[in-house]
């Protein structure tokens, strides 16, 4: 016992509560922080039609597991990427706001299928206003949508 009350012979018996600094911290008021909030610009939204697609040379074209910024679909499960195409005139390159790798949340379709994708596609050029979400043949997914809503994040 004795050598027990030696080895932590160390300890202080003073004070048990934990040193602390004596600074004041100052906290923001509400009314900034919501300032705040208001100020920040809402992602630009569009109201557009949507539909599905396979990766299949009928409804692509002659390289489907490719799109139109070189990225490769997983042949097994195309839908697991979460990658949509987008019409021509929504993509900037043909004067739209959109571009390939543009984080897009989508709303409006169902509870499996809103959600964010990633643009890597664009449709064929006599679609206008629309995105198609890549989806594989055993997701057994089809339809078209009016009045969905497409937010670039």
């Amino acid at each position: 016992m004795i050598a027990f009350a030696e080895e932590f012979s160390f300890v202080n018996a003073e004070s048990t509560t934990p040193k602390t600094e004596k600074h004041l911290l100052i906290l923001p008021s509400v009314d900034s922080a919501e300032a705040k909030i208001k100020t920040e610009p809402a992602p630009p939204t569009f109201t557009v039609s949507a539909s599905v697609y396979y990766p299949e040379p009928n409804q692509t074209d002659a390289t489907p597991y490719t799109t139109a910024d070189g990225s490769r679909i997983n042949k097994h499960d195309p839908g697991k990427q979460r990658w949509i195409a987008v019409s021509r005139d929504l993509h900037s390159r043909w004067g739209g706001e959109i571009n390939y790798g543009d984080s897009l949340l989508v709303t409006g379709i169902s509870e499996e299928m809103d959600g964010l994708y990633i643009v890597r596609d664009v449709m064929n050029r006599r679609i206008h206003n629309r995105v198609d979400i890549l989806v594989g043949r055993k997701d057994r997914i089809m339809g078209f949508w009016d009045e969905v809503q497409v937010a670039k994040l």
